[in-house]
């Protein structure tokens, strides 16, 4: 997830538990992104709040209540988001990155420094200085980081992301979609993630009777003599 206005994220952040059955199940998640606001420049000239007052047309008020509403909810989880210092910065070229760490299996580390250096930090993630920075902290080859700002590479990538979201109806973040059926919508608590990915398993893997249904079997009345 990476809601800085120009691309944002519909991916799942943290995974709540959920524990079906005794039987380990490999599952895989991945990170889409969506364009929020695809007019946005490299940079904007002015705080968050006075982007989503300006260019949203919401309230002043009404936007610092809802960072202060997000920040106590990324505090319970350990987070110290400060809107304060968020850069307002068009994130295209930040997903594209994380396309390429993707192809060095560095896809998790990325997104989540993306992240972290964005609402907790105020680090410009739309800077080619801090995504060529972040580049070498997270290994990846120095000149196909560089390739980003010289090439279009992973472009593509990104728009199909744009597309698949809006196929999907997504138009805010965070947002969460299970087996291309099942949607979550904003910040939800693990038991709503538990009951929809319970769902999920059991629509997916349907319980199949194989014995007879003649067999004895003992009811809530006890059992037949």
């Amino acid at each position: 997830m990476l809601p800085a206005r120009g691309v944002s994220s519909a991916s799942a952040g943290s995974r709540p538990p959920w524990r079906p059955s005794r039987t380990v199940t490999p599952s895989t998640w991945s990170g889409a992104a969506t364009s929020l606001d695809p007019t946005l420049p490299d940079h904007y000239d002015g705080t968050e709040l006075e982007y989503l007052s300006s260019r949203k047309g919401m309230p002043a008020q009404q936007v610092s209540q809802m960072f202060e509403h997000v920040a106590q909810q990324a505090k319970g989880e350990g987070l110290d988001y400060r809107f304060d210092k968020v850069v307002v910065a068009n994130s295209f070229t930040a997903h594209r990155l994380i396309h390429l760490a993707a192809a060095h299996g560095r896809q998790d580390a990325a997104k989540e420094r993306l992240l972290s250096d964005h609402f907790e930090h105020g680090k410009d993630i739309g800077s080619r200085d801090y995504l060529t920075s972040l580049g070498s902290d997270l290994g990846l080859p120095s000149n196909e980081v560089a390739e980003l700002f010289t090439t279009d590479k992973y472009s593509d990538e990104v728009r199909f992301d744009f597309q698949e979201a809006q196929g999907l109806g997504i138009s805010g973040v965070p947002f969460f979609v299970i087996d291309r059926k099942f949607g979550l919508s904003g910040a939800q608590p693990a038991e709503t993630f538990t009951a929809a990915l319970n769902q999920a398993w059991q629509d997916a893997n349907p319980l199949v009777m194989v014995n007879s249904p003649a067999a004895e079997a003992c009811g809530p009345d006890g059992c037949a003599v």
